[in-house]
């Protein structure tokens, strides 16, 4: 059973299957957002989730960045990312059309940001999120 379906700008539908949530900055104890602190947040993201879903291909969508505030501490601007850190298992119909719908499908797991901690569906689904090039990223396997 899928937790949601986006139909990506490509027209393919994909269904989400697990999806894991978190806070961005959660534990994040002193200091300010700013683009190392970012940067290393992203990077962690991407490794994170290859690690936790070696199976298969990981994507990640690159992240809005916002400057709220012309200040600049000792560690340059202040620059934020999204509230919401996302890893999501995917899935649709094989990328490969020779091979049999029966018995394939493709898979790909998806990192990205956003705002809110709503499931992603249908065409509230950030652009970004369903922009992905389904076809080129995802990995068809067999049943």
């Amino acid at each position: 059973m899928s937790l949601s379906h986006l139909v990506l700008s490509s027209g393919r539908s994909i269904a989400l299957t697990e999806l894991r949530m978190s806070s961005t900055y959660g534990g994040m104890l002193e200091g300010y957002p700013c683009k190392r602190i970012n940067d290393m947040k992203v990077g962690s993201l991407q490794r994170q989730a290859e690690h936790a879903f070696s199976y298969t291909p990981v994507h990640l969508v690159p992240p809005s960045r916002e400057y709220p505030d012309q200040t600049v501490g000792a560690f340059g601007p202040v620059e934020v990312l999204p509230s919401v850190v996302c890893i999501g298992v995917f899935g649709s119909t094989a990328v490969d059309p020779e091979l049999d719908p029966v018995l394939h499908r493709s898979a790909l797991v998806v990192a990205w940001f956003q705002a809110t901690a709503d499931v992603p569906s249908g065409e509230d689904a950030d652009l970004a999120l369903r922009s992905i090039r389904w076809e080129e990223l995802a990995k068809d396997y067999e049943l």
